[in-house]
């Protein structure tokens, strides 16, 4: 498998990205330049987390402009797999690849600690090797993660399965009590209707080896591997 993460400047998530990817799981990665006009052939793409552009006017509003994104979007509609990040969330927001927007926290606090989250579709290939229900412990970090969309969209993504991960307690259950940063539904993560991106405020790479108290955010790659592993052997098998 060859990933790519696009780099911005104020990337700082896309060093650590690179790591799970080569060195926990030991498959191939490249760093995509944001001024890059054309795309290699890549099995998944991320867009990592950090500050792109500084967040100038509002996290990913700039970052959507830059030369390489025209090609993600062919990418993403060409059904390749596409995971954002928190910042990388809030870039795919701005081009419209996902519904939604992001607001300033709804304590206007900067938050960086651990949070669980519940799987409310595993049926994606970012959660395949999910169980339903599955509760992960992963870390946030950001000032804009309150997401929002209109009531209409909201229920159309119910519908359609789109919301993929909710803010919830050590047992699951989802409550506003719960919920680090005001998020509409205790949403923390949600898909495209092809379910083929995914943006999640929450940072899987944060959590990928022993040494950093939890190994959940493993899950999230080792799905993306399993699942692109099987449509490949089904390619084969035609």
């Amino acid at each position: 498998m060859k990933f790519g993460v696009i780099v911005f400047p104020g990337s700082n998530c896309d060093h650590d990205c690179y790591h799970i990817i080569k060195h926990v799981l030991n498959h191939d990665v490249e760093f995509i330049w944001h001024k890059q006009k054309q795309l290699n052939k890549f099995d998944a793409i991320i867009i990592p987390g950090g500050f792109s552009y500084g967040d100038d006017l509002r996290p990913g509003a700039i970052a959507r402009f830059s030369p390489i994104m025209s090609q993600v979007v062919d990418y993403a509609n060409q059904g390749g797999l596409l995971l954002g990040i928190c910042n990388g969330f809030q870039v795919l927001l701005e081009m419209g690849l996902l519904p939604g927007a992001m607001r300033t926290n709804h304590k206007l606090k900067f938050i960086c600690q651990y949070v669980n989250i519940r799987v409310e579709n595993n049926a994606t290939p970012f959660t395949r090797d999910c169980t339903p229900k599955h509760i992960l412990r992963i870390p946030i970090a950001h000032m804009q993660g309150n997401y929002y969309v209109d009531l209409n969209t909201l229920h159309r993504m119910q519908a359609q399965n789109q919301i993929i991960f909710r803010y919830c307690s050590a047992e699951g259950k989802i409550d506003e009590a719960f919920n680090p940063n005001g998020s509409l539904d205790n949403i923390a993560s949600i898909s495209n209707a092809k379910g083929n991106v995914l943006g999640m405020m929450p940072h899987p790479e944060r959590c990928t080896e022993d040494i950093l108290n939890s190994t959940d955010g493993r899950l999230i790659f080792e799905s993306i591997i399993n699942w692109l592993t099987q449509r490949k052997s089904a390619a084969g098998n035609c």
